[in-house]
């Protein structure tokens, strides 16, 4: 699940004021729909859905009201395009870890880089997670398109890199146990930053704390895919009960 980086390079802390004539020339129209789209997403992030209005959200964009119907048609259609420009094509993310040439290691460093790409954009993507979050929690049916459109199919591409390298010609229960297992790692780094940053604040210090975590994770996937393939392929000494 990554975040379209053309969004968030968008983002900017103030948002500029709209012409008031939205039926302008072409250029400055886009500019009107896009910080109607910005503006929307902070709102949304922050309130949800049904708590924030249009008119809130046209008075953060400078712009008039009738524009959200001229571009988007209601708040519905609102939401659908400002979820829709915080995602990006799956087949983008899953070429980066789902190639046949590439070692394990090399498919575990591109899925995590993929995955962990929003929190290198800092407090821009971390407003575009809260998004997420809320669609999470306060559904309106876009999340569940999203798990069957991007999400789904980024599983299966993981369940396949690991049948590959564990030497199995269909996955089993297992296999997607352990794809879920792997995803979680990443999961949990971002929807439960706040959590991090409040215990141990160090783990997110520094310019290259995400490449850090994004390092470690490979290693902590390495063993789970290992201990599935001792699993499956037992040797005499494992499978000599032990000791303790």
């Amino acid at each position: 699940m990554c975040l379209n980086p053309r969004m968030i390079d968008k983002i900017t802390p103030d948002l500029p004021r709209a012409p008031d004539d939205v039926r302008k020339p072409r250029a400055d129209g886009e500019q009107s729909r896009e910080r109607l789209l910005l503006a929307a997403m902070r709102l949304f992030a922050e309130q949800g859905y049904a708590k924030t209005s249009t008119r809130e959200i046209a008075l953060a964009a400078g712009a008039n009201v009738a524009a959200i119907s001229y571009y988007f048609g209601d708040k519905a259609g609102l939401y659908s395009a400002t979820f829709a420009e915080a995602c990006t094509d799956p087949g983008d993310s899953i070429a980066m870890f789902d190639q046949p040439h590439f070692t394990l290691t090399e498919s575990l460093q591109g899925f995590y880089r993929q995955m962990l790409a929003p929190l290198q954009q800092g407090d821009e993507a971390e407003l575009m997670l809260r998004l997420w979050c809320r669609e999470m929690i306060e559904p309106t049916g876009l999340w569940l398109a999203e798990i069957d459109n991007s999400i789904k199919p980024e599983h299966l591409a993981l369940v396949g890199v690991l049948c590959r390298h564990l030497g199995l010609a269909a996955p089993d229960d297992d296999t997607h146990r352990l794809a879920h297992a792997i995803a979680a790692m990443a999961i949990q780094l971002m929807v439960g930053r706040d959590i991090i940053e409040r215990v141990t604040p160090r783990l997110l210090t520094g310019a290259d704390a995400i490449e850090q975590w994004e390092r470690r994770l490979v290693r902590y996937a390495r063993a789970m895919v290992e201990a599935e393939r001792e699993l499956l392929h037992p040797t005499p000494q494992s499978a000599t009960p032990s000791k303790d």
